[in-house]
């Protein structure tokens, strides 16, 4: 399943009511740790496929998203449940945390 691309109009839909636990990482084309985490993110995606939906938001085009999840340094990776923010990382981090924060 490839990643989503998450925008204010898809994430209520995507993420809110998701039957599912949703893995977001909040990105930007210009921050270097985010290029290095966005290939950890996809195969996390990939593998987890069926499982965990995963998404990522762009902060640039969607900075309401960002603000309303109190993101202030990025990368951040944010894990939804029942429509609900559980658990966050800041930063590059490796795979296994991601399967962990899910778990």
């Amino acid at each position: 399943m490839a990643v989503l691309k998450i925008t204010s109009e898809n994430f209520e839909q995507e993420v809110l009511k998701a039957a599912q636990p949703v893995v977001i990482d909040f990105w930007a084309s210009w921050c270097g740790p985010c290029k290095m985490f966005s290939p950890i993110v996809d195969e996390f995606a990939e593998e987890n496929e069926g499982k965990v939906k995963v998404g990522k938001v762009n902060i640039d085009d969607e900075p309401d998203l960002a603000s309303r999840f109190g993101v202030m340094s990025i990368p951040t990776a944010i894990l939804f449940k029942n429509g609900q923010a559980v658990q966050s990382m800041v930063g590059v981090q490796p795979k296994a945390k991601l399967e962990e924060m899910v778990r």
